[in-house]
């Protein structure tokens, strides 16, 4: 079965070095909590607000070599007003056998706004 894994994060400022930390910080715990290994996973979404444009947050991603083979792909969070500034959104489609209420969705720094309803 698919499930979907959902993820969010805030930077500070729309620089590479901050896009690319950021996004791996967010990969890795959303990993980490749910035990994801590359070999399970079908693809991966990542979206950013349109206010970041330094760098697409999939080369934080690319780095690891035993995701190599994962189709991934970066695009821009639609524009909503009054919505959060500088997020970067992750979706990873998990071959599991988890429930969905088993699954951890991450939401880090500004985001946790998002998604109160998912936090611990």
């Amino acid at each position: 079965m698919i499930r979907g894994v959902r993820g969010a994060i805030t930077i500070t400022s729309d620089c590479e070095s901050d896009i690319i930390s950021s996004t791996e910080i967010l990969l890795r715990e959303m990993i980490n909590k749910n035990g994801i290994v590359p070999v399970q996973v079908a693809s991966v979404f990542i979206s950013a607000t349109e206010d970041i444009q330094s760098s697409f947050p999939a080369k934080a991603l690319r780095k690891w070599n035993e995701w190599k083979y994962v189709p991934v792909l970066s695009m821009h969070e639609m524009h909503v007003k009054d919505s959060l500034k500088k997020c970067i959104r992750i979706m990873i489609h998990w071959n599991t056998e988890k429930n969905q209420d088993e699954i951890l969705h991450i939401y880090m720094r500004e985001a946790k706004n998002l998604r109160p309803d998912l936090l611990p």
